[in-house]
């Protein structure tokens, strides 16, 4: 007899939900983290900054020392050529560390590459000053040179891996390719913040990018970078999304965040415990500009929770390149990832489900007695970043993948988000509303569930694969329930739409034209007059989004 998708998939999550119960990961999924401390020489805003950074790095590997962990730790060009950072790094680390190229352009780089000094400063934060892409690909090549051929000099081997808040895929290719760079690092997700904007990227863990755009995944061997990027900082997968007010990272300095005990337990726990696919991951450290007396507390507290985590097989504290390396050898392609958390720190009862592939990233969230899709980005490793081949002119950065829901930047007067709704005979709608906690499990490799029981009897299934979503939604006699999703997204979502058909909804975001279809009998799509955009299941309950692929 022919089984539905909700017989299907309703077997498959009740025989694999043990896997969502507390627990350690497996072996095959580890839970890594990078402990990456990047070091300046100076800092414009700091007084007296190159005594006080040079003795916050110093501090900082006596810390890490004391603890038996290892570290990343990356070097700006004015420490590299500074005497006393090479003396403090040559005696005091040992095999177990890296030390690594950390890519902001202060000023005696660019002069020994021969280019003119724009900044105000030594090292200025300004993004087409401090940062690759705001020099010309010749200009990126001609500092990579320079920087290599200094680091060789002093520590007699070019570094294994480089880190910036960004760095262009120009300058990573060559860096690769020249000087067998394995691995690199760059900003968390975020809007605005130091006038660096990255949104709608590959949510933390680490991806291949394309050879056009270091920011966009790529989807094929031939058109990426064989270098993974790792997403820095640790945010919080509730809290720290979009423009919202405060910073919610695992950065020490942060009091409410990665300097409270309670905050750093809960994100620790959350990582090694729930459903991450592939591996799960987080970056630790500070960089030396926030002095040893912001830092040193939560530092501290940091440092005593890993080391004791790490002796207990909860997670594998190791390097950057240790990391690129073991990525490099297990996953040809980026693979999918989740990041899960079931319980609100704030004790405001919100959940949240981030799942990334390399064609796309989705985040459920739950709050309010109600639970929506807040955030839909496709990934098009063809899509070349704004600077590929041309200088920064602007004094901010921003790089962006294709959306096609923005909780946080399409959001007014109506929340934006694809809201579940269930629809009565004559068409309106209700909130589908969740009664109790949703179960979130592993079916395979690439594949997460999630599984939330409805009030009032029914359940509504969600099954994340690497190239489709499939839901279905039944109810509590275990009939098709008739829902839909709403797509509201005011003023940016109709400017991004460009057509609605039965089974299609076309977009197009800064020239590129992309597209979220569903499978043939699989749902229909429809615009509302209010100019919301409609998604409705099919007869038996069941939709499936097709988000990537051929």
């Amino acid at each position: 007899m022919k089984t539905s998708i909700i017989q299907r998939l309703g077997c498959a999550v009740i025989g694999l939900c043990l896997l969502a119960s507390p627990g350690l990961a497996r072996a095959g999924e580890p839970r890594i983290v990078n402990i990456y401390n990047f070091i300046r020489n100076s800092d414009y805003r700091v007084p007296n900054s190159e005594a006080v950074l040079l003795e916050t790095t110093r501090q900082q590997i006596q810390l890490l020392k004391e603890a038996g962990l290892p570290a990343t730790w990356a070097l700006q060009y004015d420490a590299l050529i500074n005497p006393r950072y090479q003396k403090l790094l040559k005696e005091q680390l040992d095999g177990h560390d890296e030390i690594a190229a950390w890519w902001e352009i202060p000023q005696p780089l660019a002069e020994k590459a021969g280019l003119k000094w724009r900044g105000q400063h030594e090292w200025d934060s300004t993004a087409n000053v401090g940062f690759s892409p705001g020099y010309t690909p010749e200009e990126r090549r001609k500092l990579a040179d320079v920087y290599m051929a200094d680091f060789k000099a002093v520590f007699g081997r070019y570094p294994s891996t480089v880190g910036s808040w960004y760095i262009d895929e120009v300058t990573l290719e060559y860096m690769a390719d020249h000087y067998g760079i394995i691995a690199s690092c760059n900003c968390k997700d975020q809007v605005g913040t130091d006038g660096y904007t990255l949104w709608g990227g590959y949510w933390n863990q680490a991806y291949y990018p394309s050879r056009l755009n270091a920011y966009m995944p790529a989807q094929t061997r031939a058109g990426q970078l064989d270098i993974p990027i790792f997403r820095m900082l640790g945010s919080d997968p509730i809290y720290q999304y979009g423009n919202s007010p405060g910073m919610f990272t695992l950065e020490p300095v942060y009091s409410a965040a990665g300097g409270s005990a309670a905050w750093t337990e809960w994100f620790l726990d959350n990582l090694i415990h729930q459903p991450a696919l592939a591996f799960g991951y987080t970056q630790a450290g500070q960089e030396n500009s926030f002095g040893w007396e912001g830092m040193k507390t939560g530092l501290t507290m940091q440092v005593a929770l890993l080391a004791m985590q790490s002796r207990a097989g909860e997670i594998k504290v190791e390097t950057l390149a240790q990391s690129g390396q073991w990525f490099r050898q297990h996953f040809p392609l980026t693979p999918s990832t989740a990041v899960v958390v079931l319980d609100d720190w704030k004790h405001q009862d919100r959940k949240t489900v981030w799942y990334d592939s390399r064609f796309y990233r989705l985040n459920m969230l739950w709050e309010q007695g109600r639970f929506f899709i807040r955030d839909l980005h496709l990934f098009d490793e063809k899509v070349a970043s704004v600077t590929h081949d041309k200088v920064l002119a602007t004094t901010s950065l921003a790089y962006g993948t294709l959306p096609v829901m923005d909780g946080a930047l399409w959001s007014g007067a109506e929340r934006a988000g694809m809201w579940p709704v269930v629809l009565s005979a004559d068409g309106q709608a209700s909130p589908m509303a969740p009664d109790g906690a949703p179960v979130v499990a592993e079916l395979n490799a690439n594949t997460l569930s999630i599984r939330q029981p409805l009030r009032g009897g029914g359940t509504f299934t969600m099954v994340c694969g690497e190239t489709n979503v499939t839901f279905a939604a039944m109810d509590g006699q275990g009939q098709p329930l008739h829902w839909g999703w709403n797509l509201v997204g005011g003023a940016q979502q109709q400017s991004a739409v460009t057509i609605v058909t039965p089974n299609h909804v076309g977009y197009q975001t800064a020239g590129t034209d992309y597209q979220l279809r569903l499978a043939p009998n699989a749902g229909s799509c429809e615009l509302l007059n209010n100019g919301t955009i409609r998604l409705n299941a099919n007869h038996a309950g069941e939709m499936i989004e097709i988000l990537g692929g051929s």
